[in-house]
């Protein structure tokens, strides 16, 4: 389907009336350890006040953030949300990056019951335009953007093999000796959702009786949610070196929202990195530090009291345990 297409079907399916719901809604996204993806947590509170999103940023942070990193996060008007660490059983997986391991922790966000729907973004996620309407999407489907397979950390995929990528279906058709495609595979850097302390133990349950892959949480979450995926257009997802270098053609940087900084890390870029010296990235590069360096975009003193309400309402969330239920073994697909 096009991203005009889909694009008016998210706008079909959106109310934009106010109503009680509306409070019970939220962005969230996830930080782990020490290093500097706390600038982009930092860069993302201030891109959404930029854009005058109505709900608030929670950071779903793991034991090992310093307490100086959780500070500044609460400084910048951000809910702090301490959670713990989930592994996937003991394996021999190559996972496509060493740290991708760590990202099962993010299935925990899912039991935030507090809230009714929530609009996932990675740490390296800038928002240049209001996405808000993404809440009023209809309930009981998870949102994201469609993922390429061109890239060399595919290699061990059967798209990539045959060189089919779900971004341009047209240009390498799917071998009719492979029986069908396969099923539609998003990027786990951007989706939005629904708590539950259903779904969220469905999928602790089932992590346990599954075989992790390359792609480590992104995978699972696609072979869990398969049959509940609906794509978004592009725009609300925009990963740098999957589209601007495999598929200009299907970019158009008028109409981006999201812009996720796979690579390069905009507070980590220097112009020297291969293949990065183009005036694409160095305009997105900057774009992202406007808004980081823009001091108007802090969080006001004066909204202090309703940032530390708001933490307060999250942490009183429903946590009362329930009995898991019985889910018979789920073999994971080969990352695609």
């Amino acid at each position: 389907m096009a991203d005009e297409e889909l694009t008016k079907e998210v706008i079909a399916g959106t109310d934009t009336k106010p109503n009680k719901e509306s409070l019970k809604r939220a962005y969230v996204t996830f930080l782990a350890g020490n290093g500097d993806y706390v600038k982009g947590v930092v860069g993302l509170a201030k891109g959404l006040r930029k854009v005058r999103s109505a709900y608030p940023l929670v950071v779903a942070t793991l034991p090992d953030v310093p307490g100086e990193h959780l500070h500044i996060l609460r400084s910048q008007g951000c809910i702090v949300r301490e959670i713990e660490p989930i592994f996937p059983p003991p394996n021999q997986t190559q996972f496509a990056m060493a740290y991708y391991v760590i990202n099962y922790s993010k299935l925990r966000i899912w039991n935030m019951e507090e809230y009714k729907k929530m609009i996932y973004l990675d740490a390296d996620i800038q928002v240049y335009d209001n996405i808000d309407h993404l809440f009023d999407t209809e309930d009981g489907y998870l949102y994201a953007v469609m993922d390429c397979f061109c890239g060399a950390t595919w290699s061990h995929s059967a798209q990539y093999k045959v060189g089919y990528c779900q971004q341009c279906p047209h240009k390498v058709a799917w071998p009719s000796h492979m029986g069908s495609p396969p099923p539609l595979y998003f990027n786990a850097g951007m989706f939005v959702f629904e708590p539950s302390s259903v779904t969220y133990h469905n999928l602790l349950h089932t992590l346990q009786l599954t075989l992790p892959t390359p792609f480590a949480e992104q995978d699972f979450l696609n072979m869990f949610f398969q049959e509940q995926y609906k794509p978004l257009p592009s725009e609300y997802n925009l990963v740098l070196m999957a589209m601007l270098w495999r598929h200009p053609e299907n970019v158009d940087l008028k109409k981006v929202k999201v812009v996720h900084y796979c690579e390069p890390k905009p507070w980590r870029y220097t112009g020297k990195e291969a293949n990065m010296d183009r005036e694409d990235i160095k305009m997105l590069v900057a774009k992202w530090w406007n808004i980081y360096d823009d001091k108007s975009l802090d969080f006001k003193a004066q909204d202090l009291q309703v940032a530390a309400e708001q933490e307060t309402l999250s942490r009183s969330s429903i946590m009362a345990s329930i009995s898991e239920p019985t889910i018979s073994f789920v073999p994971a697909p080969p990352a695609a």
